[in-house]
């Protein structure tokens, strides 16, 4: 196979087999290979009571399975070999970096990679043709030109179009899903790109079998979250025998010894619980044993779990920026951002939208110190450019300053008294010996002082 290269992409097509786009979920999946492989968008819930196996990531979620059981592989590109040692300072031959790479990919997923290739300097740059040893069906490459001189910078990228089904002609001695080697050429010269490819078709959690499982009350294996059970049990957690007849005992249907038939929501029907509906048909009752609902959550402002999440099974899964039980925490963070563009002036923590500042830091953004020396000297300039028409910030006042809002009083008297959010200075003025006096306190526009009017200079001044 080969194919030309030019400053725009030309398409390497071994076989014509792409994703359509309307692809959705297996949602009926029975394992979870059978999930991943319908879709490269689709992802498996491990967690062992999940009513929902196989979908989007979005759509797991919002039914409560959490991100630590989502099995979602995307495939990966790794550089195995790049040495750069062997290019010599004037090229004589052409040199190709990287020289071996790995990839596993998921079939809908691409991954893409450079080449880059320093011709002899006694060439001429060229177009290059590419060829490529034997590709496996189904798995398409890309090239295109990124960079055009010397070196040549050329983008790869490489994408499976699906997994092999038992159908496929596999005339060819190999793996269903690899490993393949594949070697990219230019040609006309000896120099290639070794590409070491497997499909990733099964799923990791498959290897790691839990064999007569608690979870499957000891008469089947737990994987991926999913009970496969011996022979003649079937049921979620392989609670019941298939073989025996339909039988009047309601043990099937509790949680436990003592625990009430169905938790005391529903009817035990041969062996399962089918729970009861509820006056709203917005409500429900569902799990096993009846045991979950989509109504008994924490309420914030009046609405369950905020209006900003999904109650399930007595918990709040929340939309996306919002956390807390009743997903009244907001996960926006700007209105926390001080004006030195750190988060609570790094004095503190936001926590749902709020700074919480650590002592003896207050305000909004945990900016105010009162009680710190650097406060007083923070403001200084500013309240002496306002003020007295003086100081480092006296060409600049207006376009530093205007977050001060001053007013003048006559004696100290007339300020306010400090505490806790007021800060009670004594400066210097920078051009002479006098001193002045103000107070400093925070607002939600910046700052407000209070200065006497007059400085204080000593006698004879």
């Amino acid at each position: 196979m080969s194919v030309k290269l030019h400053a725009l992409c030309l398409l390497l097509v071994l076989l014509c087999l792409s994703w359509a786009e309307d692809q959705t979920c297996l949602t009926s999946a029975s394992n979870c290979d059978e999930c991943i492989q319908s879709g490269p968008e689709c992802a498996w819930c491990t967690a062992p009571k999940s009513h929902i196996r196989c979908h989007t990531l979005k759509e797991l979620r919002r039914a409560g399975c959490r991100k630590r059981h989502m099995y979602n592989p995307q495939g990966r590109l790794q550089v195995v070999m790049n040495d750069s040692s062997i290019k010599p300072s004037i090229a004589v031959a052409m040199f190709i970096q990287p020289q071996e790479l790995s990839l596993r990919l998921r079939p809908g997923v691409s991954h893409s990679f450079p080449l880059t290739f320093t011709m002899p300097t006694d060439q001429p740059v060229t177009e290059l043709t590419m060829d490529t040893s034997h590709v496996p069906a189904g798995l398409n490459i890309t090239f295109s030109s990124i960079v055009i001189g010397n070196p040549l910078v050329v983008q790869v990228t490489v994408e499976a179009a699906r997994c092999p089904s038992e159908s496929d002609d596999l005339t060819q001695k190999q793996n269903r899903t690899g490993p393949w080697s594949v070697l990219i050429t230019p040609r006309g010269f000896s120099l290639s790109v070794k590409m070491e490819i497997t499909l990733e078709c099964q799923c990791d959690c498959t290897r790691n079998r839990e064999k007569n499982s608690p979870g499957c009350s000891g008469l089947g294996d737990l994987v991926c979250g999913q009970c496969e059970c011996q022979q003649p049990y079937a049921g979620q957690q392989c609670q019941r025998d298939s073989e025996s007849f339909i039988s009047p005992n309601e043990d099937f249907c509790r949680s436990g010894p003592k625990a009430s038939v169905c938790s005391g929501r529903g009817k035990c029907m041969e062996g399962f619980c089918e729970c009861e509906s509820r006056v709203n048909p917005k409500e429900r009752y569902s799990g096993q044993y009846c045991e979950c609902s989509n109504f008994d959550c924490p309420y914030h402002n009046s609405s369950i779990c905020g209006g900003r999440g999904k109650c399930e099974c007595g918990e709040c899964i929340c939309d996306d920026d919002w956390t807390g039980e009743d997903c009244g925490c907001s996960m926006e963070t700007a209105s926390c951002m001080a004006k030195n563009q750190n988060l609570c002036s790094n004095n503190g923590m936001c926590h749902c939208g709020k700074c919480i500042c650590e002592p003896p830091f207050t305000g909004p953004t945990c900016e105010d110190c009162p009680v710190c020396q650097g406060t007083c000297r923070q403001h200084v300039e500013c309240v002496e450019c306002r003020v007295f028409g003086t100081g480092a910030m006296k060409d600049r006042c207006d376009q530093e300053c205007g977050y001060l809002t001053v007013t003048l009083v006559q004696t100290k008297d007339e300020m306010p008294p400090p505490g806790e959010s007021i800060a009670s200075c004594k400066m210097r003025s920078s051009d002479d010996y006098c001193f002045f006096y103000y107070t400093f306190s925070s607002t939600p526009s910046g700052g407000e002082a209070s200065v006497v009017r007059a400085k204080e200079c000593p006698h004879g001044l």
